[in-house]
Order: structure tokens, then C-alpha cells, then sequence
């Protein structure tokens, strides 16, 4: 029986190299530098730019805009958790939970450095083109505090 990876958004990449750490992607106009995250686009809205728009690799790193913790969600999700929007050095914006933090407000800081980390967060069996059963990892993207240099 076979493992497999799947990211669970289409931004996040996951290389085949082991050796290799997943990514976000975005795009970029090649005209003014703009940079989106989401599906392809066929132009710019900053500057009109029409045709597609090259993907790019996104940093692993940003800083924390705004955080909410969630205390009610849907059943089976564990509360609380920290939803945030972390701002990215390309100058988009991305929506994720926070991880490796106690969600309390006297602990979390707006501007705080975070880094990006993936892991598994659910798995599924299915049948793959040869008809054997395969595990199905669902990979996904967070944010958690910088570590210090020093530890």
C-alpha cells in the first residue's frame, strides 16, 4: 500500500524531493511587480497588464497582520485555535491558523515574525488507477512565532 501526499490548498507545493520544503506560490505581473495568491490570473489590477501572470515561489516567512481566537467551530475541530492573516515580504496577504502558541491575547503580538511550517492533518484511503488501496496524506500550511537564533 502506497503513501501519498496532497496539499490542502492550491497555493501550497509540495516537492517530490525529500530534501526539498514545500512552498506557497502566488503569481507576479512582469510588467510592475505586482504579486497575487489565489488561481492564475490573465492580467493585473495594478497595472492592466493582460495575459497570464507567472507563478512565483512565496517567502517561508512573514509577519502577523491581525489574529482572532476561535473559541466555537465545527464539530470535531478543537478549540480554541488562532485563525490569522499573515502578511508575506512579496506584499500579499495569507489567511491561516497560528500553531505552537497558546491562544492567549498576552501571548501574541501584532508585527510578531512568523515562519511557515506544514503537517498532516487528516489522511484518506483510496483506490488508485491500478485499483489498489492507497493512504492519502492531507497536507497543510500554518504559521507559528519565529524561533530565536539561540534556541
Amino acid at each position: 500500500m502506497a503513501n501519498t501526499q496532497r496539499a490542502i490548498a492550491p497555493m501550497l507545493r509540495l516537492p517530490a524531493a525529500p530534501d526539498e520544503k514545500p512552498y506557497l506560490v502566488g503569481y507576479r505581473c512582469p510588467e510592475c511587480n505586482a504579486t497575487y495568491i489565489g488561481g492564475n490570473r490573465v492580467g493585473c489590477s495594478k497595472c492592466t497588464f493582460v495575459g497570464d501572470l507567472p507563478e512565483v515561489r512565496l517567502s517561508d516567512h512573514g509577519t502577523l497582520y491581525v489574529y482572532s481566537i476561535v473559541h466555537q467551530s465545527a464539530p470535531g475541530i478543537p478549540v480554541p485555535y488562532v485563525s490569522a492573516i499573515v502578511d508575506l515580504p512579496e506584499g500579499v496577504s495569507v489567511r491561516c491558523n497560528l500553531v505552537d502558541i497558546e491562544p492567549d491575547p498576552q501571548k501574541i503580538e501584532f508585527g510578531m515574525p512568523v515562519d511557515m511550517v506544514t503537517r498532516k492533518v487528516r489522511e484518506r484511503k483510496e483506490k488508485n488507477a491500478h485499483g489498489d488501496e492507497e493512504t492519502i496524506d492531507i497536507i497543510a500550511f500554518f504559521f507559528r512565532p519565529r524561533k530565536d537564533e539561540g534556541s
